[in-house]
């Protein structure tokens, strides 16, 4: 049977611990008891973890093997800022599929009472991407930037950037992947509900930015993230 995997609060040495609200559903909710072995995440490394210590604040670990594991893919997702409902569930399916870091973007169409809170609500997205990966078996959670405007963002460097855009007729994202095989290192930009403006595009586009399309299809902003991030981690795992 497949261990359950934990990312560790604390790490020193070989021992680790989980605390607060993380420690109390291993305690409380699983029934997690003095003996039993899990999958820690402490650093970099996974590893065997057997609990010396159960409490509902605190759950401490002897670490043992460390545990090999895939490399992730080197994704960087800028995710436009949309409703935080729709866009929390695109940060837990793309933290699923493997994207390293994500960029939540105001944009010229992002609402403004939407822009204003998107600050306070960089705690919550950084929970749900550390439980999402911890259901997914990675090692660590994305990063999760602060929210940035759009021109704060758009010149990273080294990397292959591609902005998904409805109004790109010609250059669908698998084809464009296809034709870029040596990439190892790859940005994507899905805009808010309404896409990208045309100045945005133009930006983009300035900054050299290739724009690509998943298809005839106008998908919602986060179904856009999932499947596009499905479309690049299969990519590269090809690669």
């Amino acid at each position: 049977m497949t261990r359950r995997r934990w990312i560790a609060d604390e790490v020193s040495g070989d021992r680790a611990a989980l605390l607060g609200g993380h420690a109390d559903h291993l305690f409380r909710v699983l029934r997690a008891r003095v003996g039993e072995v899990f999958d820690i995440a402490a650093g970099q490394s996974v590893r065997r973890g057997r609990i010396t210590l159960a409490r509902a604040d605190r759950v401490e670990f002897e670490l043992g093997d460390e545990i090999p594991g895939a490399a992730l893919a080197q994704i960087t997702l800028l995710l436009a800022i949309f409703k935080f409902d729709r866009m929390e569930w695109a940060i837990e399916k793309c933290t699923e599929l493997g994207v390293a870091r994500i960029v939540p973007v105001i944009s010229r169409r992002t609402d403004a009472h939407l822009a204003a809170a998107s600050a306070k609500r960089a705690e919550r997205w950084l929970r749900i991407a550390r439980q999402a990966a911890e259901q997914s078996r990675r090692a660590a959670p994305p990063e999760i930037a602060a929210p940035a405007r759009l021109a704060e963002v758009l010149n990273p460097p080294g990397s292959f950037r591609v902005v998904l855009a409805e109004s790109e007729e010609q250059t669908l994202l698998r084809d464009l992947l296809k034709s870029n095989v040596s990439a190892s290192e790859i940005m994507l930009a899905v805009g808010p509900e309404g896409g990208w403006t045309e100045d945005e595009l133009q930006s983009f586009q300035h900054a050299g930015w290739i724009s690509a399309s998943l298809g005839n299809t106008i998908l919602r902003a986060e179904t856009a993230a999932i499947a596009a991030t499905a479309v690049v981690v299969s990519a590269l795992s090809s690669f």
